[in-house]
């Protein structure tokens, strides 16, 4: 603590604001999954009447969620929470998309309005949703904008995304929207996305972080033109010149070629992993966030499962640089988090069978073994 001594020679403590908690300070708390509880959920499948590995990835799964609750045999989650980040970027000024950036305005009031596929499929898998919006380049109603950090982002193929204390305010502010949704009681969060070209940067921090050529990282998002194909392509390219030099620094890329949004996924990600919080990744845009986080805190990806993967081909690619499977492959590219959606009813399948299930003691089952 700082002191200064008044005339008398009595020290007084100086009151100094907070500091801002960023990447690399958050990543320091991260700790590993519990290893005993998983080791438990692999004894008790082998216990299970069932042939061995007979469930497939359903037995993965349930480790995994054995692990990061701490336990044997794990809950079914109580309430789980989806996150939707919202942003416009600046980049849409290429010419790349199939619609108008006013449409992420409109996008949001829908999800606020319960009219999107992520509502719908929220209540289907036991979720609740919230929109935040970091960056939406319009006025958007208190209630979602809190943690709003400017309207849409610099165009990343001229200029930088942020300014450095944009780029700070926006992972604090993703810190604090983990903070605010695991004190409330969410036990598995959903991270989802919504903006007008945001797959544009996440292209091309995925396409740094991996040493991927610019043209294989490019999709048709929302079934572009070969025209427009051929413009993001070419922003993604120059884009990709701009923060080849920070791929070192993942705060700094993120200033330079992310976007308000996606460094607040991007601090999420890692309060969430810090406070042994699983999550769910949707769809290209969340993964690449995760990719950033990947080169601060590579173990906070244990904490994390890839609900799905989606036809662009960067994000195959991020998944791969992450070591995740996707637990779903239904060619679902709408982002708002609703591939992963669908993937927590598979989860919640895959609790529920380990919880659940008799053993063959249990059930009183000859399983074979000598003694039976």
């Amino acid at each position: 603590m700082n002191v200064d001594r008044t005339p008398t020679g009595k020290m007084n403590a100086v009151s100094q604001p907070a500091p801002t908690p960023d990447l690399s300070s958050v990543a320091a708390d991260i700790e590993w999954p519990d290893h005993d509880a998983e080791r438990q959920a692999r004894e008790r499948h082998r216990a299970l009447i069932k042939p061995a590995g007979s469930l497939g990835k359903l037995e993965a799964l349930s480790v995994w969620v054995s692990g990061v609750q701490g336990q044997c045999p794990p809950d079914d989650f109580v309430r789980p929470r989806v996150i939707v980040f919202a942003g416009d970027h600046g980049i849409a000024a290429a010419g790349m998309s199939a619609y108008p950036v006013g449409v992420t305005a409109q996008m949001v009031a829908n999800v606020v309005n319960g009219g999107a596929a992520v509502n719908s499929l929220a209540e289907l898998a036991g979720a609740t949703v919230r929109v935040v919006d970091l960056a939406v380049d319009a006025n958007t109603p208190s209630a979602i904008s809190g943690h709003k950090i400017r309207r849409t982002s610099g165009r990343i193929d001229r200029e930088d995304a942020l300014s450095a204390d944009e780029g700070r305010a926006a992972v604090a502010a993703g810190i604090a929207i983990a903070d605010e949704e695991i004190d409330a009681g969410a036990d598995l969060l959903v991270v989802g996305a919504i903006g007008i070209a945001n797959t544009t940067p996440a292209a091309v921090l995925i396409s740094v972080l991996t040493n991927t050529e610019p043209i294989k990282v490019v999709g048709r998002d929302t079934t572009i033109d070969d025209d427009r194909w051929m413009r993001k392509a070419t922003a993604v390219r120059d884009a990709r010149l701009r923060a080849w030099p920070h791929r070192a620094d993942p705060m700094q890329l993120l200033t330079v070629a992310g976007g308000a949004d996606l460094a607040a996924m991007a601090g999420f990600l890692l309060r969430a992993a810090a406070r042994r919080t699983p999550v769910l990744l949707d769809g290209l845009v969340v993964s690449a966030a995760a990719v950033v986080v990947h080169e601060e805190a590579p173990r906070a990806m244990r904490w994390w499962q890839a609900g799905q993967v989606s036809p662009e081909p960067a994000h195959a690619i991020a998944l791969t640089q992450l070591g995740l499977e996707p637990i779903l492959d239904l060619q679902i590219s709408l982002g708002e988090g609703s591939g992963a959606l669908v993937a927590l009813l598979v989860l919640r399948a895959a609790v529920r069978t380990l919880a659940e299930m008799a053993t063959f003691e249990e059930a009183g089952v000859n399983d074979g073994s000598p003694g039976m």
